[in-house]
């Protein structure tokens, strides 16, 4: 063998693995990634709908609101401390007087697909209806139809509400279960149906 053989061969690899195509880069095409929504059903498994909560929309997050599914009027009281929503029975309306609010529960969903109930609140005994409560309720019902999200604006004293520009984000996809069955998850340990109820011993100082 001559001292050229392995520089010959050396360049003749290099050649052909020039010659070869490049293998295709995986990341190029970052949407061919993208997992498809409904794998859950492919793999034949569901989610279960095991945690709904009780809030206003965050200042972030546009949501829409279902254009049937609806609860008015609802009795709630609001432990601030706790920062949790207790739905009241209405054979406990008399016995609770003047510690609930009346409200809406509108049935609400991220554009992330998180589901909630957004509790807005409706006018008083004496008829009176606060910017606050006016706004929220005007972006609840402008939600059935576009994505909104609300901004606490404390000089205007009302919320202020912006739709989303774009007309290609997707419709929202609701869940299966019934308003029926949301609702019993939602208040499942906050339903107020009793005198004894802790909540109730609470505001009598009993406990």
């Amino acid at each position: 063998m001559t001292p050229y053989s392995n520089v010959n061969r050396a360049t003749n690899v290099s050649e052909i693995c020039e010659q070869q195509p490049a293998a295709p880069d995986p990341f190029a095409n970052l949407e061919s990634l993208r997992l498809d929504q409904s794998y859950l059903e492919t793999v034949g498994v569901r989610k279960l709908l095991k945690t709904v909560p009780v809030r206003k929309p965050g200042p972030q997050d546009f949501v829409r609101t279902h254009a049937q599914h609806r609860l008015t009027p609802a009795a709630l009281i609001e432990l601030k401390e706790d920062r949790e929503i207790y739905f009241v029975a209405p054979s406990m309306g008399s016995e609770l007087a003047g510690e609930f609010f009346v409200a809406t529960l509108y049935l609400t969903i991220t554009r992330q697909g998180v589901l909630s109930l957004w509790p807005v609140r409706l006018p008083g005994p004496d008829g009176k209806h606060l910017e606050w409560h006016r706004s929220a309720a005007e972006a609840a019902e402008a939600a059935q139809r576009r994505w909104v999200k609300i901004r606490a604006n404390m000089n205007l004293g009302a919320y202020e509400i912006f739709e989303a520009l774009s007309d290609n984000i997707p419709e929202p996809v609701w869940p299966e279960e019934t308003f029926e069955q949301v609702i019993r998850v939602a208040f499942r340990d906050r339903f107020i149906d009793q005198s004894d109820h802790l909540v109730v011993k609470r505001l009598r100082g009993e406990a």
